[in-house]
């Protein structure tokens, strides 16, 4: 394994989040608040570090998916560490473990919190835990690429490790380049959002923290009942937005350069927007008579299922009080996610496409023993090797699910509660149902179950296999091979 790679970015990192938490430190400036300190303290220390680490040079730049997974979950980890510090310090979340909780859920834009009472927070703490969604959405890794050199390395395969999806593909020749045009498209729609809900009401700092929350899809609100208190524009605002950053950003990249037939063309996409509609139609159906008239029923249907199937996590109203109907769609919609290639958790649409594909595939066997079909999205044949790792995917990502699902279940909670905060965690949601509804949080778990929840939360944001990764005997292996080179 190559250590000096993985040491060079991992410092890279740990330098990037210093600089990045300036910005909160600023914030702390404009509204006067001495907790700042904190963040210019840790600041300083990072980049310090991430210096120290990085300085050395490399003197082999090969690179390869293991270590872009190694790299990748170990960077995590530490951009969390790092950036929950600040929280602990100022004792505005005096235990760390619920810092870290509340990090870790605002990198990987879950959005679930151990906090009952956010506004009590300083601004500048409420400007970071909204920020570490927008750091998070995109990629810090993906952020690295785009600002550095290249290494020489196979860059790739960090992209690949972090990205969200079943497959990460260039969009032009060079790493770097594909990298800075996916946060050019992401700062341009972040920027866009945020003028719509100024022309809303919102002065510029609300603007901008409930921006960074829908960018990433993370769902962290700055006020204590999320999204209720927000008029009808500015809840549609968000309802369009969290969709929009739903969307894979290739479709963007296509339409960007007049790419109209490939874009138009992305099957993917089409599913996805089906599935919003079809949600919001039947869920609105269904929760009319709750609701002051049609038009209130389907702004609260839209929102919600934006909310989830974005795996954003923000909420307009208590939905754990909706009928069950309603309540098992949205649980489903939790599975299945955005799209690959945005900035949403969950399964993943194309993978739920390729998989029901290829159930077809198999039942036209039985049917047609000799006949020879292939399956394919997008007019392209999906090679058998993407098919296995998608199946490969689905069996880990259940093992995962029941065996956290046995762990919390130790507290002795109700089903509903843990399955739905699993659930949540997993796929980077945020709230659940019940005792984790959207008016509840995740504060009453005991240490050992939050830590469930962080490695769910790091798993979910990663696609599982990069934290597993570091759990791997050869991993430790080949660590203490290269060290003792070294």
């Amino acid at each position: 394994m190559n250590v000096s790679m993985v040491r060079y970015f991992l410092g890279k990192v740990i330098a990037i989040v210093g600089i990045l938490m300036l910005l909160p430190f600023a914030v702390a400036l404009i509204y006067k608040e001495h907790n700042g300190i904190y963040f210019l303290i840790v600041a300083l220390s990072c980049v310090a570090l991430g210096e120290i680490m990085s300085l050395k040079k490399v003197k082999n730049n090969a690179f390869g998916l293991k270590e872009g997974c190694i790299a990748t979950g170990l960077s995590w980890i530490a951009l969390s560490v790092f950036g929950c510090l600040p929280f602990v310090l100022s004792e505005q979340i005096p235990s760390f473990t619920d810092a870290l909780f509340e990090t870790v859920s605002g990198f990987t834009t879950t959005g679930a919190s151990i906090l009952s009472d956010v506004e009590h927070l300083d601004k500048c703490m409420i400007f970071w835990r909204s920020f570490t969604h927008w750091i998070g959405g995109m990629g810090v890794l993906v952020f690295l690429l785009a600002i550095i050199p290249s290494t020489g390395g196979s860059n790739l395969n960090l992209m690949k490790a972090e990205s969200p999806g079943p497959s990460v593909g260039k969009l032009v020749p060079k790493i770097k380049t594909s990298a800075m045009l996916l946060y050019k498209i992401y700062i341009g729609i972040t920027i866009t959002e945020i003028i719509f809900l100024l022309f809303g009401g919102f002065d510029l700092f609300e603007a901008a923290t409930m921006s960074f929350g829908t960018a990433g899809t993370g769902g962290f609100g700055i006020l204590n009942d999320s999204c209720v208190s927000y008029n009808i524009y500015c809840q549609w605002v968000l309802t369009i937005f969290m969709i929009l950053f739903g969307i894979n950003f290739n479709f963007y990249f296509f339409m960007l350069f007049k790419q109209f037939k490939k874009a138009l063309g992305m099957e993917e996409v089409k599913y996805y927007l089906f599935i919003i509609i079809g949600s919001i139609a039947m869920i609105t159906a269904n929760i009319y008579h709750m609701c002051a008239d049609i038009g209130d029923a389907i702004s609260k249907s839209a929102f919600q299922v934006a909310s989830i199937i974005t795996t954003t996590g923000f909420s307009s109203t208590d939905f754990d009080k909706w009928p069950t109907f309603s309540k098992t769609l949205l649980v489903c919609l939790m599975f299945c996610g955005a799209c690959a290639g945005s900035t949403g958790g969950g399964i993943k649409v194309s993978r739920l496409i390729t998989w029901a594909r290829t159930v077809l595939k198999e039942l036209n066997s039985y049917i047609h023993p000799r006949g020879i079909k292939k399956v394919r999205v997008d007019g392209k044949i999906v090679e058998h090797e993407v098919i296995r790792s998608i199946n490969v995917y689905y069996a880990t990502f259940t093992s995962v699910f029941v065996l956290s699902l046995l762990l919390v279940s130790l507290e002795n909670y109700d089903f509903t509660t843990n399955f739905t905060a699993v659930a949540a965690t997993i796929n980077n949601i945020g709230p659940g149902l019940s005792l984790v509804g959207p008016t509840c949080n995740f504060g009453f778990f005991n240490a050992f179950s939050k830590y469930v929840f962080i490695f769910d939360m790091l798993a979910g944001r990663l696609e599982l296999f990069p934290m597993l990764m570091l759990f791997h005997p050869a991993v430790y292996k080949d660590l203490f091979k290269s060290i003792k080179k070294h």
